[in-house]
């Protein structure tokens, strides 16, 4: 059952025009902000938060329905609303924020345009979840932190109005973790260095922070390094299920073009719609099996999450490598029934390819997660 009535029929009236904007804005790499304004004004961007604060207090189950059905009209657009509904899941679920903080950006995302993304990733390091401390840095002075340091692939930078900053401290004693920072401080800088060959338009942008000044308590969890164990399992599964609802998406829209283009090609040697083919038949079907396990497994974990069934991370990250994989493998076969009609770029199907492929980048990575599994398996 919805949280708030009537969200999939809302999504539904905005996906047509998020679907009819996104060819121009992958050819410009222009960002989407009007698909975000409709998605305010349809009040999807509260969805997570919880009732308390005036937000739809929707679940997981919600959220990943939601993102799919977004990720299918605009692969960029459901990739920022993934990692905004993210935050605020996991605020929702208790995931260590301080009630002021926590409030703060819930109360922005019900009035306003108001986003929230993770900037972690940096020109060094690579991503944090491969271990060592990051080169950003949060300096403690008597007026509250200063941040400085360089992100990179920070997704949605260019909508934020908050960035969680992970940074190290420079006290004797070094701690790590996250900082609350409003995306509109002085020192911000956005460097738009996306050029990218998938989600063009998500403006996953380097972000340079120049001595940013912060309050003292807009520490979210910031700890000791030895102190930070495995990642937390609710943050990685809820990930995992909302990553692969994007790549699923994006994957359902390549089938959809797919099958109305084997319906309606109808070549003169064959005098009969592709359709027909047996061949093809048969491989629709393997991609009708691929979904329907995604489907499946979006699903059942979303609903263990919210019903508060314990949950690995060994099997999050196995989902988002099964999800991400089949949805890539959906768009393949499709492009090997339409020879060249799949590559052209007056249609949909290689742009699908493009944004598809980005499934296999986001933490964590296909390695880690079976050398991971492969070790618990082995009991190593």
């Amino acid at each position: 059952m919805d949280a708030i009535p009537g969200i999939i029929d809302r999504v539904n009236l905005l996906a047509p025009g998020f679907a009819e904007r996104a060819p121009l804005h992958d050819r410009t790499a222009a960002f989407p902000f009007e698909n975000f304004q409709e998605l305010a004004d349809a009040g999807l961007l509260a969805l997570p938060v919880p009732k308390a604060l005036g937000g739809g207090g929707g679940s997981i189950r919600d959220a990943a329905r939601v993102v799919g059905l977004v990720g299918k009209a605009d692969a960029a657009t459901g990739l920022v609303l993934a990692m905004h509904y993210i935050h605020h899941l996991v605020i929702a679920k208790g995931g260590g924020w301080p009630a002021h903080l926590a409030g703060k950006v819930g109360r922005d995302a019900v009035s306003d345009v108001a986003l929230i993304n993770a900037l972690r990733v940096e020109p060094d390091l690579g991503s944090p979840a491969r271990g060592g401390l990051p080169a950003t840095t949060a300096r403690r002075t008597p007026e509250g932190w200063r941040i400085s340091g360089r992100k990179i692939y920070s997704t949605g930078a260019p909508i934020l109005t908050w960035m969680t900053v992970w940074a190290k401290t420079d006290e004797p004693d070094v701690r790590v973790g996250q900082f609350l920072v409003p995306a509109k401080s002085e020192g911000i800088r956005i460097v738009e260095t996306w050029d990218h060959l998938g989600l063009r338009a998500s403006g996953s942008h380097d972000v340079v922070f120049d001595d940013v000044l912060i309050p003292h308590d807009h520490e979210i969890d910031v700890r000791r390094p030895s102190a930070w164990g495995p990642p937390d399992v609710t943050l990685a599964t809820i990930q995992a299920v909302l990553v692969g609802a994007v790549y699923d998406g994006v994957a359902r829209a390549a089938r959809d073009w797919l099958v109305d283009f084997l319906k309606t090609r109808v070549p003169s040697s064959l005098g009969a719609p592709l359709s027909t083919l047996p061949r093809v038949q048969e491989i629709v079907g393997g991609i009708a099996a691929k979904l329907a396990v995604n489907a499946r497994l979006i699903d059942s974990f979303a609903r263990d999450i919210d019903e508060g069934r314990a949950l690995t991370a060994s099997e999050g990250n196995i989902l988002k490598l099964t999800v991400t994989n089949n949805a890539v493998a959906v768009v393949e076969d499709a492009l090997s029934l339409t020879s060249n009609h799949g590559l052209t770029r007056a249609n949909p199907l290689e742009r699908h390819y493009r944004d598809v492929l980005c499934g296999r980048v986001h933490t964590p990575q296909d390695d880690s997660t079976r050398i991971a599994a492969g070790r618990l398996a082995l009991g190593i």
